[in-house]
Parts: structure tokens; C-alpha cells; sequence
């Protein structure tokens, strides 16, 4: 279905935003988690025994969320059993796209969708199924494409001097170090790292000890570590061979120039880690309060959770706004989760007074908090722990810590008891009837281009069937 339509639900007008499941809604929150109007009361009359809620990740405009609700959304009518009558939700929070990283499988009518992707799919590295290609739009090298742009404009308003210095750097990419201190400079002011930004920026989000080492450290060995990072994900970077990027392989003149592939990747976490805050903000000031409502106007309307990338972020911080004893949340499914794999321990392996930061909050959900992973997640895999990294924490850039693992790359972590499954035995044998579970769903969540991998490759059959399984829907 193209276009935008409306629907009535309970009396109330509703949009349905080229979605093909029935009855559908769009919760839509702003940055600091406040709502749009109208969908919020058609929420409280809508008709179902059993509502989906899902929020989409991380660099998604709207129209790209709304593909994703589509196709994931898709098989679980036939999924579930002769008593339930599901209702759908879709999560639209204010995200970043970088139109040069395609969402594998429903990407192909997106903006940029050839970026990476080249001709087509090609056997990505380890043999695995992917695309590996150049990291660019087309034909703009290591610059920001015109779409980036719009967005990146979107996303920092009233920068557009200091956006446009950038998009000068990355399409030039001179060999002169001052270059890369301008730039690094100009990251930082749009980063807020230094004071100067406003609203959910990082200065905000971070104290001043804990912001990330990759806005702190050397901006050239920086982007030296991230383009090497590119490099380790399979990408092939423009003009430029990757045989020579190690040791002396970067040179004045060759291998500087190579490094503004990484600086680009520099920028792309910088809007990486302002999500971060803003998904937590919108899951327990937006989303949360919603829930919080339903469980009193709906008690007995089984809520199931699901999200993707930092969409994982915000409906597990939503737990934080539910009243005492509410219990109409019955399941949590983490698709490539993006946030840290100790969220829920009572105690860090590493500081051991300290907590994850949703330490107890399963104990909110009535049935499984359900973590899926994959090891073809370049994005959690690669480059989560290497921008989680706090300045001061840690002697260099590259390799793995598992203090700033991801809950997409390896599961829940330094939690007692919480088993370990493939998603074939998951959906064979069934999830605990509580408590966090980790599942290896790289059976499914396998394909994708460089940088990002498989983190975005979740549109399968298999995990909404994991859904129905955790939410005892099934038939």
C-alpha cells in the first residue's frame, strides 16, 4: 500500500503510513520523548488481545521505519493461535540515516540503496552471505552524499557552516594534518563535547571523564583506527587499496588520504552516541509512560516489546516508567541490540559496585527479556566497542574489550542463569517463562554490506516466530 491512510480504531482516527498489517498505529516521540497528538488515546480503544510494539534503530528516517514495521510485521498474522487478535504498533523516534549504509532485504527503493551495496550482493567476508562495496553514495568518493546532508542538516539545525566545512574536507581530503585537527574540531562543536551545542548533545549525556575516547584522543591515529576498523568489516574504500593501510602504509600524500574514510565513520558515531542518550530519554519519558497508562486503561492487554538497534535501547529503558506491580508487558525481543551486553547485571564484572543500567528491570516484564544476537554484526561487533571506549580507559583504540561489548554481538552478559540458545533450538523447545535469555540468531542474521554488517538484516520469518514464541502467542 503506498501512501498514507486513515483508519478507525475505537471510535478514533488513526494513520497507517503504507502498512499492510491491521489494525496499525504510530506512536511518534521528539527528542525529549514527548508525543504526537492523536495516536496516544487510539492507542487506549484499540481492538486486539495482543499489541506489537516496535521501535525501530539508529540511523532510520520515517520512511525507511515504516518499510521495516512493514516487513517485519508481515508474516505474524499467520503466525499466531485462533485466540489472539494482535494490534501493531510502530515506534518513530527523531534518528540519523547515513544514506550510504542500506538496510539489507527491504532497502532496495531506498535513497542510496547502491551505495554500498554495488551491482548487487557479493559473498561478504568469511564466506558469508553479503554485499561488500565502497562506502559512499554514489559518486561522491568519501564525502557526504546530498541525502546524508539533508539529514545530517536536519539532525544539528542552524550548522550548516560547520556542515558544510565537513562536506568541503571529506570530498577533498587534503593530506595536511591542521585539516584533520579542523575537523576533529568541527565534530566536537556539533558533538556538544566542548560546551558549545545544545539539546541531547554529549556533554549532556556524559561526564566529562566518560566522553567517548574517539571525540577526545588524536584525531589522526583516531581516524587511522576506524579506517582499519573499515577495513577489518570488509570494505573496500574509495580510491584506495587496502593492502596498504598498515604500519608505514599510510603515508603524506597516499595514506592520509586514506583516512578520511575513517574520519567520515568519525562523524557517523558522533550521531551514533547522541542516540544513545535520546533512546534512552525517549523509551522512559515517551514510550514508558504510555505502557504505564495502558496498564491501567488496558490491564488486560498483553503488551509485547520489540526493537532493533537503539530501538532495542528504548523499549527496554521504557521498563523504568511502569508502575509497581504492572504486568502487562509479557515479552522483550532485542533484535541486534545496541547498548551495552551488562545492561542488566546487578553487578559489572569489571566494577563489581556498580550495575548495568537496567539492572532488575526484566523483573518488570512477564516473560522472557529475549537478547538476539549474531557474530556477522560488524556495527556491534567492530565498532560499538571501539567508540564505546571512554577517554582515559584504555591504553589504545583497536581491539576488543569486553567492558564495551554489545547485547547484539554476544548476548546478555554477568547475569546469573540466563541460558544461552540458537534461535533453532529457541523455536523448537521455547524461551524461560521469565528472565533474560541470550539467542544466537546468526542462522538468519547473516547478510549485509559494509560498515554495518548483518545488524540490520532482522526482516525474517524465523524471528518474528520467535516473537510469537516468547510472547506464548503461537498456536
Amino acid at each position: 500500500m503506498e501512501g498514507d491512510v486513515m483508519v478507525d480504531i475505537g471510535g478514533l482516527a488513526a494513520q497507517t503510513a503504507g502498512i499492510g498489517v491491521r489494525p496499525y498505529l504510530e506512536l511518534t516521540f521528539d527528542s525529549d520523548g514527548d508525543g504526537a497528538p492523536g495516536a496516544r488515546e487510539a492507542l487506549f480503544g484499540i481492538e486486539a488481545t495482543d499489541l506489537l510494539v516496535f521501535a525501530h534503530g539508529w540511523n532510520s528516517e520515517r520512511s525507511t521505519a515504516i518499510r521495516l514495521f512493514d516487513r517485519f510485521y508481515a508474516p505474524f498474522a499467520d503466525l499466531v493461535g485462533n485466540g489472539v487478535r494482535l494490534g501493531y504498533v510502530g515506534v518513530v523516534w527523531p534518528s540519523i540515516r547515513f544514506a550510504d549504509e542500506p538496510i539489507p532485504d527491504f532497502d532496495a527503493r531506498g535513497a542510496g540503496a547502491r551505495g554500498l551495496l554495488g551491482a548487487g550482493g557479493r559473498t561478504g567476508p568469511g564466506g558469508r552471505p553479503g554485499a561488500s562495496g565502497v562506502l559512499a553514495e554514489p559518486g561522491h568518493g568519501a564525502a557526504l552524499g546530498p541525502a546524508t546532508r539533508q539529514a545530517l542538516g536536519a539532525f544539528w539545525p542552524g550548522r550548516a557552516a560547520e556542515l558544510d566545512r565537513i562536506c568541503e574536507l571529506l570530498e577533498e581530503r587534503p593530506a595536511e594534518e591542521g585539516a584533520f585537527a579542523e575537523f576533529g574540531a568541527l565534530v566536537r562543536e556539533l558533538a556538544g563535547v566542548d560546551g558549545v551545542g545544545a539539546g541531547d548533545d554529549l556533554a549532556a549525556a556524559f561526564a566529562p571523564r566518560e566522553v567517548p575516547a574517539f571525540l577526545t584522543e588524536d584525531v589522526i591515529q583516531v581516524c587511522r583506527s576506524f579506517t582499519e576498523a573499515l577495513v577489518e568489516a570488509g570494505a573496500t574504500l574509495p580510491g584506495e587499496s587496502p593492502g596498504g593501510l598498515a604500519g608505514e602504509g599510510f603515508s603524506v600524500g597516499g595514506g592520509m588520504r586514506t583516512l578520511w574514510n575513517g574520519a567520515k565513520e568519525v562523524l557517523r558515531q558522533a550521531t551514533y552516541y547522541q542516540m544513545k542518550a535520546r533512546a534512552g530519554v525517549v523509551g522512559e519519558h515517551g514510550l514508558g509512560p504510555v505502557l504505564a497508562e495502558l496498564a491501567g486503561r488496558r490491564p488486560a492487554l498483553r503488551i509485547h516489546l520489540i526493537g532493533h538497534s537503539f530501538g532495542g535501547r528504548v523499549v527496554s529503558f521504557a521498563l523504568r516508567a511502569l508502575p509497581t506491580g504492572a504486568r502487562n508487558v509479557k515479552s522483550l525481543t532485542l533484535l541486534q541490540g545496541a547498548f551495552s551486553h551488562y545492561a542488566f547485571a546487578e553487578s559489572l564484572p569489571h566494577d563489581r559496585d556498580r550495575a548495568g543500567a537496567l539492572h532488575g528491570l526484566q523483573g518488570r516484564v512477564d516473560g522472557p527479556v529475549t537478547a538476539c544476537h549474531s557474530p556477522y554484526d560488524s556495527a556491534l561487533k567492530v565498532f560499538y566497542p571501539l567508540a564505546s571506549r571512554m577517554a582515559g580507559d584504555s591504553a589504545g583504540l583497536m581491539g576488543f574489550d569486553e567492558r564495551w561489548g554489545a547485547i547484539g554481538h554476544d548476548g546478555v552478559q554477568a547475569v546469573p542463569g540466563a541460558p544461552r540458545l540458537t534461535l533453532d533450538a529457541a523455536l523448537r523447545g521455547g524461551l524461560p517463562a521469565a528472565g533474560c535469555v541470550s539467542v544466537d540468531a546468526g542462522s538468519v542474521v547473516r547478510s549485509g554490506g559494509a560498515p554495518s554488517g548483518a545488524h540490520s538484516d532482522i526482516c525474517h520469518e524465523d524471528l518474528a516466530r520467535l516473537v510469537v514464541v516468547a510472547g506464548r502467542m503461537g498456536r
